[in-house]
């Protein structure tokens, strides 16, 4: 099973980090959305950082 999960908000001021995850995940534009595995994995790093990333239904 796929989760689609957004990128909308800007890593600008973001801690360095954070912006390693997004980067990560295969974003490449902010608004973009991608489809990635059902995973514990993929929830974890979508919990990290919700203030940047959300899960589209």
């Amino acid at each position: 099973m796929m989760i689609k999960i957004q990128w909308y908000r800007s890593t600008i001021g973001a801690p360095k980090k954070h912006k390693i995850m997004v980067r990560e995940m295969g974003f490449k534009k902010l608004n973009q959305i991608i489809e990635r595995p059902d995973n514990a994995a993929t929830r974890g790093v979508v919990a990290k950082i919700p203030h940047l990333l959300r899960i589209v239904e």
